[in-house]
């Protein structure tokens, strides 16, 4: 009976070796695990026996009587075999990114790989090349077959070309190393299946470490007049989570009032809904006339494969009743009015009985993406609807005809002041901050945004505003008594270093 004494990095030593069959199926698994040399003791004589790259797969290994199935691809498992296994137990949402990821780019970097052989550095080699996408080589270095592999399963932009213009991927934006964290723990998860399943003995990535993702969570930063300002000047925004203050936010309001969706877009404002939770907000879950209600139940998924899907919200706080303002449920009431009249006026044919609020002409159901890239497109027109008055000089009258918008919006933004860019989802972050100014109690807040923890509300939002950071400076200054005096107008105690010095020389002379 042969057995393994030791292992000591890429060498082991097998005693009593007698057992030919017995033998092999060590070797075959020391192979397996990587042993490339091996020290076989038997007979009072030692041999050496180098191992070679086929040998596992000359021969038979089990795992606990069930046979390893060594012409499986990585890709094969995770496209036809694991992900479909998942399917029942994910959110739709989380089933689709786990299968993008496993599309754009675990198949690609891994799947022509046998399962049996997958080790760490192919996984650390794919990490690497994720972080070269959209990035600049070094000057005459050409890409890895790795990362050649993987932009080419990169969806180009469907944007109509101009003449001469090279066609352009939809993502053009750096991997980020949060997102290779994400990637990895799928496959960690994919993985671990695979053991668990017998597909593997151990998981090979176990001990692979990702990339560090520097600095803390950002938290966000409003949109003061000094950094309005440096933003004006340089094009640079000071970080990656924004707010707009009050006034900023009200212009914003004023003037989109006209757009078809101006209710999505107040009503994320105000209470703070996310992206996937106003898209898949349904009239069931509204009391407007009764209670001044809304319940959060259900998200739109953001990917088109899970078109006709809705998920559970994020977490158990996430389903929530969210109180509604008079100001607010008159929006809605009138949206729902508009919306009415599209009906009719698509018929029973067009007409797409998705039930959700907020939907597209003939009713379908709206993207979240397009939510966001509508809100985006809004910013840049009340900017650009500016430079045209201020910088370009047009008239009003000639604007609101080049923009195809009324008079009326042209002049919000004309007698504005600018309008920084934020996303869509800081004008969640905005909804709790203006919570805040309104003096709401931090657990209102938590529960009204979904939040699980109060405590993440309070540390993400606390201090956000100039005015509540200002409150709090006053309301500490006002604790403590003082005497009013008059102040000096001048300082009749203070010498100067020029008179200081004329003293001295007078002393001197």
């Amino acid at each position: 009976m042969a057995s393994c004494r030791e292992r000591l990095g890429d060498v082991a030593t097998v005693v009593d070796a007698g057992d030919p069959v017995d033998l092999n199926t060590m070797l075959a698994d020391l192979a397996h695990r990587g042993v490339q040399r091996l020290m076989v003791e038997g007979g009072g004589t030692v041999h050496t026996q180098f191992l070679t790259a086929g040998l596992a797969d000359e021969l038979q290994l089990e795992i606990h009587g069930r046979q390893l199935d060594r012409s499986l691809k990585t890709g094969a498992y995770l496209e036809t075999i694991w992900l479909p296994a998942k399917k029942e137990s994910l959110s739709a949402s989380t089933f689709a990114d786990y299968t993008e990821i496993v599309q754009l780019y675990l198949a690609p970097g891994l799947g022509h790989l046998k399962l049996v052989d997958l080790r760490d550095k192919h996984v650390i080699a794919l990490y690497e090349a994720i972080l070269q996408i959209n990035r600049l080589l070094p000057e005459g270095a050409k890409p890895s077959e790795m990362l050649r592999r993987l932009l080419e399963v990169r969806a180009y932009s469907t944007r109509q070309l101009k003449v001469g213009e090279a066609p352009r991927r939809k993502q053009t934006k750096p991997i980020s190393p949060t997102r290779v964290r994400k990637i990895h723990a799928v496959l960690l998860s994919a993985l671990n299946w695979a053991v668990k399943s017998k597909r593997l003995r151990e998981n090979p990535i176990a001990h692979v470490e990702t990339p560090r993702v520097r600095g803390r969570r950002a938290k966000p930063l409003v949109w003061t007049t000094e950094r309005v300002q440096r933003w004006q000047e340089t094009g640079k925004v000071p970080g990656p989570v924004m707010v707009w203050t009050p006034a900023q936010t009200g212009a914003f309001l004023d003037f989109i009032a006209d757009e078809r969706l101006y209710a999505l877009f107040h009503l994320v404002a105000f209470r703070g809904l996310r992206r996937a939770e106003v898209a898949g907000l349904a009239w069931a879950d509204t009391d407007l006339q009764g209670t001044g209600t809304l319940t959060v139940r259900e998200t739109r998924p953001g990917s088109e494969s899970q078109a006709d899907e809705y998920d559970d919200t994020k977490s158990e706080a996430g389903e929530r009743t969210v109180a509604l303002d008079e100001a607010t449920i008159s929006v809605l009431l009138d949206w729902r009015a508009v919306q009415e009249r599209e009906r009719s006026a698509a018929g029973p044919e067009v007409w797409v009985d998705s039930g959700r609020v907020f939907t597209r002409e003939d009713g379908a159901r709206l993207r979240p993406q397009w939510i966001s890239t509508r809100f985006e497109d809004l910013i840049k027109k009340y900017g650009l609807v500016q430079d045209k008055h201020s910088v370009e000089g047009w008239s009003i009258d000639r604007i609101a005809r080049h923009h195809r918008i009324s008079v009326r919006t042209v002049q919000v933004a004309t007698g504005g002041e600018p309008l920084p860019p934020i996303r869509f989802h800081d004008l969640r972050h905005g909804a709790a901050t203006l919570a805040l100014l309104g003096n709401v109690n931090m657990k209102v807040i938590s529960e009204t945004l979904g939040h699980a923890r109060h405590s993440f509300t309070a540390d993400t939002y606390t201090s956000v505003l100039p005015e509540v950071f200002w409150a709090a400076a006053e309301a500490v200054a006002a604790v403590v008594p003082r005497r009013t005096l008059p102040r000096p107008s001048v300082a009749t105690n203070v010498i100067s270093f020029a008179d200081h010095r004329n003293r001295r020389g007078q002393h001197a002379g």
